[in-house]
């Protein structure tokens, strides 16, 4: 398989945010997400001094991202991971403080556009939908295995979908017949069970379906809201951290991780704020930031991406 090709999305603002933090010193960064490498390879071009570690749990984004870092390979590190383990990789790697942290988060290019992978609701395709392709649970798995009720809690908790009982129960209808095993068959299935009048706007009525069993299967959110708080303990007084989200319950976490690390919790009207009660984080952005029209024209898949972004201004008492 070749290589796909990778356009980062909001790479010059991504690059922007960090750089306070990188510039002219001898800096380490993590990419938590390092994918197809599009981020890394313009960090480490912007900053001569930075290390990057690189994490991704697929190996076959790490092949590529290799590749395309190799004129930076004495400053990169590349570690096959979830980043919920985050803690573990820097230790691994001997690393006490970061510099910057940086999550580009959703499925990649490169597992959308793999046919084997799953991920796509357009095409036929396994219902797999690992982005570690050793990974226990599959969406066929989940599918037919899942009890009636778990399968509404996953599509109505992950997707958002106000038809997820409609919808679990033509799934298990339907593998009562025989297991179902492809995602043609299984987008056909939900867009039988969505009300005729719904499915004329909003786009694919599988969409929301195909993210819950994605989330489900790589346990996207848990792992976030472990690495997000791990990722900003690392941070080094004047580090920074930058998140891009592309769904709803993805930025909720972000939002909440970091507008409570910059929050003063304490009961209004105090004269004095203690020293181990100021914010540890001050809000780089305010509210998420989103792509303009002109990249989104030139990367379609960059239109639901939100950033936010923090810097770390105090440590833990």
């Amino acid at each position: 398989m070749s290589a796909p090709m990778h356009e980062p999305v909001l790479r010059d603002r991504v690059l922007e945010l960090l750089a306070p933090a990188l510039d002219g010193r001898p800096a380490v960064l993590v990419d938590a997400t390092v994918g197809l490498g599009g981020h890394a390879a313009g960090l480490l071009a912007a900053h001569p001094e930075l290390h990057l570690i690189g994490v991704d749990r697929d190996p076959r984004a790490l092949e590529i991202s290799a590749g395309r870092l190799a004129a930076y390979r004495p400053r990169v590190t590349l570690v096959r991971a979830v980043y919920d383990e985050l803690p573990d990789v820097l230790d691994r790697a001997g690393v006490d403080r970061l510099d910057g942290a940086l999550f580009d988060l959703g499925v990649s290019s490169l597992q959308l556009d793999d046919d084997e992978r799953g991920f796509a609701y357009s095409r036929d395709t396994t219902l797999d939908m690992r982005m570690d392709p050793d990974g226990p649970l599959t969406a066929a798995t989940v599918v037919n295995d899942y009890s009636r009720d778990e399968l509404a809690r996953v599509i109505r908790v992950y997707g958002e979908e106000r038809f997820a009982r409609r919808i679990a129960d033509a799934i298990v209808r339907a593998r009562s017949q025989a297991p179902l095993t492809s995602s043609a068959q299984l987008a056909e299935l939900v867009r039988d069970a969505v009300p005729a009048a719904t499915r004329r706007t909003g786009g694919h009525p599988a969409k929301r379906t195909f993210q819950a069993l994605r989330i489900e299967v790589n346990d996207e959110l848990g792992a976030l809201a472990r690495a997000l708080p791990a990722a900003v303990q690392a941070l080094r007084v004047g580090g920074r951290i930058v998140v891009l989200a592309y769904q709803s319950l993805e930025d909720r976490i972000v939002k909440r991780t970091l507008v409570a690390g910059a929050r003063v919790d304490l009961p209004p009207g105090l004269p004095v704020v203690p020293e181990d009660a100021r914010p540890q984080l001050r809000l780089l952005t305010r509210g998420a930031e989103k792509p303009d029209e002109a990249e989104v024209a030139a990367n379609p898949r960059a239109s639901a991406a939100r950033l936010r972004a923090a810097e770390r201004i105090r440590d833990a008492a």
